[in-house]
């Protein structure tokens, strides 16, 4: 797992004294056209996010949600009343708020609700009618992990049967779900067994890359409630990528065995044949309600869910996010598909500690959506995985290995000669290669610190750096750049951090190809020092990530192979079935759970097992 932030400023305690006035005016840069420049002065920079992460931090909306100056979104109920549901009423309704200004951007009349876009001023006018209930927020969004033109796909999926054992990730064998389609363990699926098929699940989520080849095969439709469209892509309108949320969900549930894409080939502790979702044979279909920072809104949340409900007739619906705000007109959207059939999850949340009455995460709180917390790969407690009494199930949510964005997860690519060397990229550097012949430039503490060596020149090289000296990671390769590095090697100096090596540079700008060494090899590039090296970050179509989010889609896949197994049951019965034959851990009250683990890990084998004799 990598560490954002955390990592990325060292001796931040430390006094790092400004250097004399009259030296800051004499010291400037030997190669002023490589200066780095931040993102801001160069909109276009190609940088990227690291692969693998966790992503805590709320996030802002996008900013496009009102129409008018002052007027903002909100959720307004009306109270219920006979035969205010005919045409003609609903008509009067919108004409109401309309009147006031209003854009009516969703109508719900099933429950006297609509979002609107309205000024303070309007919105009080219109709270102070008798005819309202209510007049709320429509609440941020956010997930909870730490393609142009229209695709058009079968609605008839067909998982591919054949592969290796290699696909299974550890987060699909604790949950057992390898057991359920391969008992045999011989990395195909066996014909009959019960793999999702028939099953259909959908995805409330950031959008995902719907050209991915683990996940082509079971993407049915999409529909996407931030641009308005059929193409639930998680891109921006000029073709920049989001975080990739959704599909790194979507490939936790689906992604097909035998089937893979481009993978970081120098991390020997992942598959070469990618990896394989809990339920394979699951009908995929995808709600885009996440912009590309990661925010959306509660009503794009709703149409999503009448959207599966309605259109889709899903079974299943796993939403990867939440708000810590309860909103009613959300909840009673949720207990309505609940009474008519459809099964939610949603991840419990980041925050930690035991969740409060303020604290809990909406709608994984709600009591008709099964809320799903985190388990490491030990079945320990992470500490960011938030429990409380409203707690269901836990899931593997720790460094799980998913589908990503083709291309678009960086790994760096490090050699000299014929031998590669264990590197690993830094956050926010582009993909790009450069050889060069390898420069010592100490610490990098000054915009000096390189030209010793005759071969540091503005013509091209390749810089390495200690880490430490009380200075930035980014202020490193901003001093070797302005020298004429035209990619960058940082020695790790504490052997602790040898192992993820997560290190960022802070924020998008036009860095070089930057990647860190672990401290075993800081001997071996010292005494390269004068040969040609070179420096490389490349893209995958796979990812590591952390949260609940990464566990909900887990418990989302077994609950699509319970009820392939046994279509005739319901969504309550299903999901008794995975509470009756969790893995219980730590220690139980009376109910059969706790507030750490819910009722347990979720055990896909067991569920399965229960289901084919359970009697209603």
């Amino acid at each position: 797992m990598r560490r954002l932030v955390l990592l990325s400023l060292l001796g931040m305690g430390a006094c790092v004294k400004d250097p004399p006035t009259d030296l800051v005016q004499q010291e400037q840069p030997v190669c002023p056209d490589l200066v780095v420049r931040d993102a801001s002065e160069e909109p276009k920079a190609l940088a990227n996010r690291a692969s693998a992460r966790l992503d805590l931090v709320p996030v802002a909306s996008s900013g496009t949600d009102t129409v008018a100056e002052g007027a903002q979104p909100v959720i307004v109920r009306f109270r219920s009343k006979a035969g205010m549901r005919t045409a003609a009423a609903l008509r009067q309704r919108e004409d109401k708020v309309k009147s006031l200004g209003a854009r009516v951007k969703y109508h719900w009349p099933e429950l006297d609700t609509l979002a609107l876009s309205l000024t303070p001023e309007a919105q009080a006018r219109l709270a102070a009618d008798p005819e309202v209930l209510s007049v709320s927020p429509d609440r941020v969004v956010r997930a909870m992990d730490m393609a142009s033109g229209a695709f058009v796909t079968s609605a008839a999926t067909t998982p591919s049967p054949l592969g290796s054992t290699s696909e299974y990730t550890y987060g699909v064998k604790m949950t057992r779900a390898q057991e359920v389609w391969d008992p045999d363990n011989q990395g195909v699926l066996k014909p009959g067994a019960p793999n999702g098929s028939g099953i259909r699940v959908c995805v409330i989520d950031s959008g995902m890359d719907v050209r991915h080849p683990e996940l082509m095969a079971a993407y049915v439709a999409g529909k996407d409630f931030i641009d308005g469209d059929d193409n639930p892509e998680d891109k921006d309108a000029d073709g920049n990528w989001g975080g990739g949320h959704g599909t790194h969900v979507a490939g936790t549930i689906v992604a097909q065995l035998g089937l893979h894409g481009t993978v970081n080939p120098n991390d020997a502790s992942l598959s070469p044949e990618g990896m394989v979702g809990v339920a394979p044979g699951a009908e995929l279909y995808v709600a885009r309600v996440l912009d590309t920072s990661g925010g959306g809104r509660t009503t794009d949340v709703m149409a999503a869910l009448k959207w599966c409900h309605e259109e889709v007739h899903a079974h299943i619906a796993s939403l990867s996010l939440g708000s810590p705000d309860r909103d009613d007109a959300e909840e009673a959207l949720f207990q309505r598909y609940f009474a008519e059939g459809m099964l939610s999850f949603a991840a419990s949340g980041n925050g930690g500690a035991t969740a409060t009455e303020t604290s809990r995460i909406y709608p994984g709180a709600y009591e008709s959506v099964v809320a799903v917390g985190a388990v490491d790969s030990e079945l320990k407690h992470p500490e960011f995985s938030q429990g409380g009494d409203y707690l269901d199930l836990v899931a593997p949510g720790v460094n799980i290995y998913s589908t990503y964005p083709q291309g678009r997860s960086p790994y760096a690519s490090l050699s000299a000669g014929d031998t590669f060397y264990n590197s690993s990229s830094f956050d926010f550097v582009p993909f790009e290669e450069y050889e060069g012949t390898l420069v010592d430039c100490g610490v990098g503490d000054g915009l000096r610190s390189c030209t010793a060596d005759a071969a540091a020149t503005c013509d091209g090289f390749v810089a390495y750096v200690d880490r430490g000296g009380d200075i930035r990671f980014s202020d490193k390769v901003k001093n070797v750049r302005s020298q004429g590095a035209r990619a960058v090697i940082v020695g790790n100096n504490d052997p602790k951090d040898d192992a993820t090596l997560a290190f960022t540079l802070g924020s998008a700008a036009t860095w070089p190809p930057v990647t860190a060494i672990p401290t075993t090899l800081v001997p071996t590039f010292k005494g390269l020092v004068g040969s040609k090296v070179r420096v490389g970050i490349r893209g995958s179509d796979y990812a590591l990530s952390t949260g609940t989010s990464m566990a909900t889609p887990h418990v989302a896949g077994v609950a699509a192979l319970v009820w392939s197994a046994r279509p005739s049951l319901t969504n309550k019965q299903v999901k008794e079935i995975l509470e009756n034959s969790a893995k219980h851990l730590g220690e139980q009250n009376g109910t059969g759970r706790n507030n750490v683990f819910g009722y347990g890990l979720v055990q896909a084998k067991d569920a399965v097992e229960l289901a084919q004799k359970w009697v209603p």
